[in-house]
């Protein structure tokens, strides 16, 4: 599988850590889903999933994610809790971003890479549906998917907009930004998956590369004086992650963040170029994840 990818793996990490990503790879990953608070609460899922013989397991940096044990995805799209958006399948990985962004109640939020709206809809239950989330999507038919979930998850404080982020214009301003960047999917790679070498290759990494740096620089611009955004990826090469914040940060005047927050041990990570961002490694509850959070001076 890659041998390209092997090779970039090994020159950035190392042989050893090379091979754990590889098994990561190979893994089996677990299903995992949050409670949605608007509309449930942790302990009625917990009651619910009992009563079901579901068995299921915390994570120490979330009370409201869940990894199930003996049951597959389509057994939980089955159960009326999931058809009526009390929870929200999603990978424990990309529920960090909006936790690490800690979205405020008030706060003018813009989501820049919306669909399917996962994160988006994890920021209206953090801040009790009191923030001002502004959710952009260009495709067309994600963002019919983006809507669906907002509205099935009842996140009222959210505005859709169809727009290429990189196009927004230069007069608007936000006090939180979450860029959740298109990548190419390093992290979220299977050994089993027998079309991953026709659409995983070297063109998509720069073609992703090239529209995370446009995004970011945008991201910049419209972030209020003095405030904070997150940037995050599902790849685990540094072309996509450190290199582009490198590059941004050296043109702009910009401080990261150290993410720290409490169970963050629990998680595996990988060396990182800068300090105090977080490279998630792929094993069999995480996908591989870049999360870096960054201060507008």
């Amino acid at each position: 599988m890659l041998e390209f990818l092997e090779k970039k793996l090994e020159e950035q990490y190392g042989l050893e850590i090379k091979n754990q990503i590889f098994q990561g790879y190979e893994a089996k990953r677990k299903v995992t889903f949050r409670v949605n608070t608007l509309k449930s609460s942790v302990i009625e899922i917990e009651n619910i999933l009992n009563s079901l013989n579901i068995k299921y397991q915390k994570v120490p940096w979330s009370n409201e994610a869940f990894i199930i044990i003996n049951s597959n995805e389509s057994d939980l799209q089955k159960l009326d809790i999931y058809k009526q958006g009390k929870i929200y399948l999603q990978s424990l990985s990309s529920m960090l971003p909006p936790i690490v962004l800690n979205p405020k109640e008030g706060a003018d939020i813009l989501d820049m890479a919306a669909a399917p709206g996962g994160k988006t809809t994890q920021m209206a239950s953090l801040s009790n549906n009191k923030a001002h989330i502004t959710a952009c999507e260009m495709n067309n038919i994600r963002i019919e998917k983006l809507k669906y979930n907002v509205e099935l998850q009842g996140a009222t404080c959210v505005y859709i907009m169809q727009k290429d982020s990189r196009q927004i214009d230069d007069f608007f301003s936000f006090d939180q930004i979450l860029l959740d960047a298109p990548c190419s999917g390093s992290g979220t790679l299977s050994t089993s998956d027998e079309n991953v070498e026709k659409y995983f290759t070297e063109k998509l990494i720069e073609k992703s590369a090239k529209s995370q740096l446009a995004l970011l620089k945008k991201a910049i611009k419209i972030l209020k004086k003095g405030q904070e955004m997150v940037y995050s990826t599902c790849s685990i090469l540094s072309k996509e992650n450190e290199d582009i914040v490198l590059k941004v940060m050296s043109e702009n005047n910009l401080e990261i963040v150290p993410i720290e927050f409490e169970g963050i041990e629990e998680l595996p990570l990988l060396p990182s170029k800068i300090k105090g961002t977080l490279v998630v490694s792929p094993n069999e509850l995480y996908e591989g994840f870049y999360i870096a959070k960054i201060r507008k001076i």
